[in-house]
């Protein structure tokens, strides 16, 4: 019996959805441009908000700055559900393993009183920024205008939680999963002369309406100084007081820092080169917060670091960045 095998190459009809057909042409598209181009709605809108009916569900008009195309603001990291969900995998095993491994070790135990007090007075309050940030970004989701950063503000306000997570997982290895620490630190947060300012910029952040400008201020402005601060000179400050382990509890935020900062320049920078008008709101919008911040955060690294140049160094660091984006010139 002969056998006699066949192949038939099968041609697809289309090789992509219209609207993704309408922008790269008919090609082969990728999981993340038809998991996030043209997604949200634009027409047909059944009714407007009840308690902000000068605005459509979905409108340009919720911030001041002017894109031709918001879908130009992509995520160079091609975050869509899946490949976000992947990565943050990745990332919370790793973080895992160095918890485990500290716990394991008992490292806690062997850190002087006087880093344990450091943690609960300036590190672990930090939860409470990061809850901030959380909120912040969810507003900017809410309100965005296009799924390319509606998503990303999404994934972004998720990471903050987790961060948080992370700073409170800190305090109950500390104290041996009774919560006194997380008890002890929120009433630093409460009652501490020294975070008070900055608990304050917290609640000023989030009467801001305008959701761009509340992402300058909380992604920008106040991250990377906060980030600077907290998780390298705090770091180093932490190490030279016999602290050194601590580094990997706060692997993570580094990592995590690291990642989200390719999304974020990316996207000033487009805004930025959108036009003139543009770069001047944002360079406006970083006038405003800088100052405000650096304020906030004076009394703060006065006692958390003894160092007078401490703040400078987080400035400049923004400084830097901003050129790079090209906000200021």
């Amino acid at each position: 019996m002969a056998l006699e095998i066949k192949t038939a190459t099968l041609q697809p009809i289309r090789n992509t959805f219209a609207n993704i057909e309408r922008r790269f042409g008919d090609k082969p598209a990728s999981r993340y441009q038809e998991a996030t181009y043209d997604l949200q709605a634009e027409t047909n809108y059944h009714y407007r908000p009840l308690w902000q009916p000068q605005h459509e569900l979905n409108d340009k008009s919720r911030t001041q700055i002017v894109m031709a195309d918001w879908y130009d603001l992509k995520d160079p990291r091609q975050f869509y559900y899946g490949t976000y969900v992947q990565q943050r995998a990745r990332h919370q095993e790793a973080a895992e393993t160095n918890y485990s491994f500290f716990e394991k070790r008992g490292l806690a135990e062997h850190l002087p009183e006087a880093v344990r007090a450091h943690l609960i007075s300036y590190l672990i309050p930090l939860r409470h920024v990061e809850h901030t940030a959380n909120l912040n970004n969810m507003y900017g989701c809410s309100f965005s205008y296009g799924a390319a950063i509606s998503q990303a503000l999404l994934y972004n306000g998720i990471d903050r939680l987790g961060n948080a997570q992370y700073l409170s997982k800190i305090g109950l290895i500390l104290d041996g999963n009774t919560g006194d620490s997380l008890a002890a630190a929120k009433q630093e947060w409460m009652q501490n002369p020294a975070w008070q300012a900055m608990r304050a910029l917290c609640e000023q952040m989030t009467t801001v309406e305008d959701w761009f400008e509340v992402f300058v201020a909380q992604d920008l402005v106040v991250d990377t100084l906060v980030f600077n601060l907290f998780y390298e000179q705090l770091d180093q400050k932490l190490a030279s007081m016999g602290g050194r382990d601590v580094a990997l509890l706060t692997e993570f935020m580094q990592v995590w820092t690291k990642d989200s900062s390719r999304w974020l320049d990316s996207v000033l920078k487009t805004v930025a080169s959108e036009s003139e008008d543009n770069r001047v709101l944002l360079a406006g919008w970083v006038k405003h917060w800088r100052e405000k911040t650096l304020h906030a955060l004076h009394p703060l690294v006065t006692a958390m670091l003894d160092d007078s140049e401490a703040l400078s160094i987080a400035d400049g660091l923004l400084e830097e960045r901003l050129k790079k984006i090209g906000i200021i010139q």
